[in-house]
């Protein structure tokens, strides 16, 4: 039995895509196919149940991920021991300003946690910068917004859609199908950081052909939050600066997506040769899993 199997098959269990695996193992797509069938002939079972471009895991397949992982995880423990002794291997992780401040704080200690073999280095940066550190090879992976780059893979994973808010007990929690007067005539606090998506707030405004009432002008989300707590305003806010308070009903969502809708979200982003810690991936995706968990928790 070969690792680089076990291995193709771990990419295409949690990318769901044979396409997918192979362009993170930076593998052609019959590679990854092949790889895949050899280890089904080296078991005696069928792993994945394959329809036109689509996979599906086996009963026999599910049950075999366990043993799978467990043994990438011996051989990669075995190597590096072997190769450094008792030094840890150093995974560099790189997030941009809002994922290092609401997510990874709840991710790193959950990785640390599957991972006790490894030693993560964390390095907050803008998403710029994290780009140049990750194609100069500095960051293993980063987690930031959506880039174009030909030399790297992006795959989502957190929802930062961007969301009215307001505070309990405002008028608005009680109105439906808002319209751009009704919000320009609220008092407002903008975030201020010149980015795209926020000049899409102020072209909503600009098109209606009205003056919204800014009051506050800031550029720190946690400064911004803190006024609409404080009941002096109402705003636009991405959702992970924002998820506990609607989760604890500390701050209201309003639907305005009939007026204007801001989907952006937080990717992970590695050089197309892949990234090449399977297992750890693994972990990432499970911690977003329980991260998004707890707001639904929460809720109940």
């Amino acid at each position: 039995m070969n690792i680089d199997h076990l291995e193709a098959f771990m990419y295409v269990v949690h990318l769901e895509s044979i396409h997918k695996a192979a362009e993170a193992l930076y593998l052609s797509q019959p590679t990854v196919t092949a790889r895949i069938k050899t280890l089904e002939r080296d078991l005696g079972i069928e792993l994945f149940l394959r329809k036109a471009r689509s996979v599906t895991l086996t009963e026999e397949g599910k049950a075999f991920i366990p043993y799978a992982e467990q043994i990438i995880r011996t051989y990669q423990q075995g190597k590096k021991l072997l190769k450094k002794g008792d030094n840890p291997e150093e995974i560099v992780i790189g997030a941009n300003t809002i994922t290092s401040q609401y997510y990874i704080p709840f991710a790193l200690p959950f990785w640390k946690q599957a991972n006790p073999q490894l030693r993560f280095k964390f390095i907050s940066a803008p998403n710029d910068v994290l780009i140049d550190k990750l194609l100069q090879k500095k960051v293993d992976i980063a987690f930031m917004k959506d880039v174009s780059h030909p030399e790297v893979q992006q795959h989502e994973l957190l929802d930062n859609s961007v969301r009215l808010v307001v505070y309990p007990g405002h008028p608005f929690q009680f109105q439906e199908n808002l319209s751009v007067q009704q919000l320009a005539s609220e008092p407002m606090v903008f975030f201020e950081c010149g980015a795209f998506t926020w000049n899409r707030v102020h072209k909503l405004f600009e098109v209606a052909n009205v003056d919204p009432r800014i009051e506050f002008l800031v550029d720190h989300l946690e400064v911004a939050k803190s006024i609409i707590l404080s009941k002096q305003g109402i705003g636009f806010l991405p959702y992970l600066c924002i998820k506990e308070e609607l989760d604890r009903g500390d701050l209201i969502e309003i639907d305005v997506s009939h007026i204007i809708k801001i989907d952006q979200h937080i990717f992970a982003t590695h050089l197309n040769n892949g990234f090449v810690h399977p297992l750890l991936w693994n972990d990432i995706l499970l911690s977003v899993k329980e991260f998004e968990k707890q707001s639904f928790m929460s809720t109940l």
